[in-house]
């Protein structure tokens, strides 16, 4: 038996923040649309979702199509609806915010996108829809979160100086951390592989390189550990 209702139907799109770090800077990944609305302005990847995926299979498919990218931690961010945010129709959109290392993405506009390109999430294009709202909310959630869940080392290279791993902080935070207390808050948590290796092709003394001990930080969380910075 089939159902069927006479109420009206608000269509549901996704729309995918994508955060990554450079040696300076927070970057945001967006697109230049390439049809109306908002034709030739800069945007988030997303779209409409299909009758037959759920929200974040979606939002996979729009990253993959609109901007070449496979992420592997993705988060459901919040759900924006407010009336009149998008002037085709009643449109509700689920947004994600997602962690990249960002060496590992070279931008490729594809689908319905003329360009994408990576930029400062301080200094931004003027954005289409209700994006800008949407990357506010955005930022504030990875400030937060980035403080007591690891996060963070998605934006970083597998292996990473501690300078690497404090400016990480310095930058999401916006603010300066004193060196000493980082490190010895980071090393007490003995969730830091020390590797035998150092930095390579540096002009200054090559540091330590390490790596995030994913396994232990898990063997750990299930026994009640407080990941918090």
């Amino acid at each position: 038996m089939s159902y069927t209702y006479e109420y009206p139907r608000p269509a549901v799109t996704v729309d995918c923040v994508v955060f990554g770090l450079d040696e300076e800077d927070l970057k945001v990944l967006l697109i230049q649309r390439g049809a109306e609305p908002f034709l030739g302005k800069w945007a988030f990847p997303g779209g409409f979702v299909q009758m037959d995926e759920s929200l974040e299979d979606a939002a996979r498919r729009e990253l993959e199509e609109e901007a070449g990218i496979r992420p592997s931690h993705l988060e459901q961010l919040y759900t924006f609806g407010t009336v009149g945010r998008d002037p085709r129709g009643r449109v509700i959109t689920v947004a994600y915010f997602v962690l990249v290392k960002l060496s590992d993405y070279r931008p490729r506009a594809a689908s319905d996108a003329r360009e994408a390109a990576w930029f400062s999430v301080w200094d931004t294009p003027k954005l289409a829809f209700d994006h800008a709202e949407i990357l506010s909310t955005a930022l504030q959630r990875l400030k937060g979160k980035v403080r007591y869940q690891p996060i963070g080392f998605e934006l970083l290279p597998p292996k990473f100086t501690l300078t690497q791993l404090q400016r990480l902080y310095e930058v999401v935070l916006e603010r300066t951390l004193d060196k000493r207390n980082f490190r010895k808050k980071i090393l007490a948590m003995d969730l830091l592989e020390e590797l035998d290796e150092v930095e390579q092709d540096v002009s200054h003394r090559a540091a330590r390189l390490y790596r995030f001990d994913h396994r232990k930080y898990k063997q750990l969380e299930k026994a009640g550990f407080n990941f918090e910075l």
